[in-house]
Protein backbone atom coordinates (compact mmCIF):
# COMPACT_ATOMS: atom_id res chain seq x y z
CA UNK A 1 0.00 0.00 0.00
CA UNK A 2 1.68 3.20 -0.87
CA UNK A 3 2.19 6.16 0.92
CA UNK A 4 -0.41 8.57 -0.12
CA UNK A 5 -1.20 12.50 0.60
CA UNK A 6 -4.48 14.14 1.10
CA UNK A 7 -5.51 17.01 -0.85
CA UNK A 8 -5.33 19.82 1.68
CA UNK A 9 -1.44 18.78 2.28
CA UNK A 10 -0.94 18.47 -1.29
CA UNK A 11 -2.54 22.00 -1.42
CA UNK A 12 -0.03 23.45 1.79
CA UNK A 13 2.92 21.33 0.54
CA UNK A 14 2.82 23.55 -2.50
CA UNK A 15 2.28 26.67 -0.91
CA UNK A 16 5.78 26.22 1.14
CA UNK A 17 7.41 25.44 -2.13
CA UNK A 18 6.56 28.38 -3.44
CA UNK A 19 6.99 30.37 -0.54
CA UNK A 20 10.55 28.82 -0.38
CA UNK A 21 11.76 29.24 -4.14
CA UNK A 22 11.34 25.29 -4.00
CA UNK A 23 8.76 24.23 -7.05
CA UNK A 24 9.46 20.86 -8.70
CA UNK A 25 11.43 19.95 -5.74
CA UNK A 26 10.35 16.76 -3.69
CA UNK A 27 9.06 15.97 -0.02
CA UNK A 28 11.56 13.33 2.05
CA UNK A 29 9.45 11.32 5.02
CA UNK A 30 11.25 9.35 6.65
CA UNK A 31 11.39 8.48 10.13
CA UNK A 32 14.67 8.34 13.41
CA UNK A 33 15.06 7.20 16.37
CA UNK A 34 13.83 9.33 19.22
CA UNK A 35 10.27 11.30 20.58
CA UNK A 36 8.38 9.32 23.83
CA UNK A 37 7.08 6.46 21.47
CA UNK A 38 10.14 5.45 20.03
CA UNK A 39 10.69 7.01 16.74
CA UNK A 40 9.81 10.61 15.60
CA UNK A 41 8.72 11.16 11.86
CA UNK A 42 10.76 13.52 9.76
CA UNK A 43 9.28 15.78 6.64
CA UNK A 44 11.51 18.08 4.44
CA UNK A 45 11.98 19.25 1.32
CA UNK A 46 14.66 18.39 -1.29
CA UNK A 47 16.19 18.85 -4.33
CA UNK A 48 16.64 15.34 -5.74
CA UNK A 49 16.13 11.32 -4.50
CA UNK A 50 19.10 9.52 -2.92
CA UNK A 51 20.23 6.21 -4.54
CA UNK A 52 17.98 3.86 -3.06
CA UNK A 53 14.66 5.70 -2.61
CA UNK A 54 10.92 4.93 -2.93
CA UNK A 55 9.75 7.69 -5.25
CA UNK A 56 5.78 8.02 -5.66
CA UNK A 57 4.67 11.20 -7.42
CA UNK A 58 1.22 11.92 -6.11
CA UNK A 59 -0.69 14.79 -8.04
CA UNK A 60 2.78 16.44 -9.38
CA UNK A 61 4.49 16.15 -5.97
CA UNK A 62 7.33 14.14 -5.61
CA UNK A 63 7.47 11.84 -2.11
CA UNK A 64 11.20 10.32 -1.61
CA UNK A 65 11.35 7.85 0.91
CA UNK A 66 14.79 5.96 2.16
CA UNK A 67 13.91 2.24 2.09
CA UNK A 68 14.30 1.38 6.07
CA UNK A 69 11.68 4.28 6.97
CA UNK A 70 9.17 2.74 3.84
CA UNK A 71 8.99 -0.43 5.80
CA UNK A 72 7.35 2.19 8.73
CA UNK A 73 5.88 4.66 6.62
CA UNK A 74 3.78 1.82 3.89
CA UNK A 75 0.20 2.84 3.81
CA UNK A 76 0.87 6.07 5.79
CA UNK A 77 -1.51 9.40 4.64
CA UNK A 78 -0.23 12.71 5.12
CA UNK A 79 -2.74 15.09 5.86
CA UNK A 80 -2.48 18.76 6.69
CA UNK A 81 -5.06 20.92 9.31
CA UNK A 82 -5.38 24.71 10.36
CA UNK A 83 -6.51 24.06 13.78
CA UNK A 84 -5.30 26.27 16.05
CA UNK A 85 -4.57 24.23 18.58
CA UNK A 86 -2.44 20.82 17.15
CA UNK A 87 -2.51 21.74 13.38
CA UNK A 88 -0.16 21.21 11.30
CA UNK A 89 1.04 18.31 8.97
CA UNK A 90 -0.84 15.17 10.83
CA UNK A 91 0.47 11.60 10.19
CA UNK A 92 -1.65 9.39 9.33
CA UNK A 93 0.02 5.65 10.00
CA UNK A 94 -1.48 2.43 10.09
CA UNK A 95 1.49 0.65 10.91
CA UNK A 96 2.10 2.80 14.47
CA UNK A 97 0.67 0.66 17.88
CA UNK A 98 1.23 3.31 19.87
CA UNK A 99 1.08 7.21 19.47
CA UNK A 100 2.70 10.10 21.28
CA UNK A 101 0.04 12.88 22.29
CA UNK A 102 1.21 14.73 20.28
CA UNK A 103 1.44 13.15 17.17
CA UNK A 104 4.89 13.41 16.39
CA UNK A 105 6.38 9.71 17.56
CA UNK A 106 4.98 6.34 17.77
CA UNK A 107 5.95 3.05 17.69
CA UNK A 108 5.65 -0.53 16.36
Amino acid sequence: MPITLSPIAIDRIRGLMKEQGKEGWGVRLGVKGGGCSGLTYVMEMEEQPKEHDKINEIDGIRVFVDPKSYLYLNGLTLDYTNELIGGGFKFVNPNATRTCSCGTSFSV
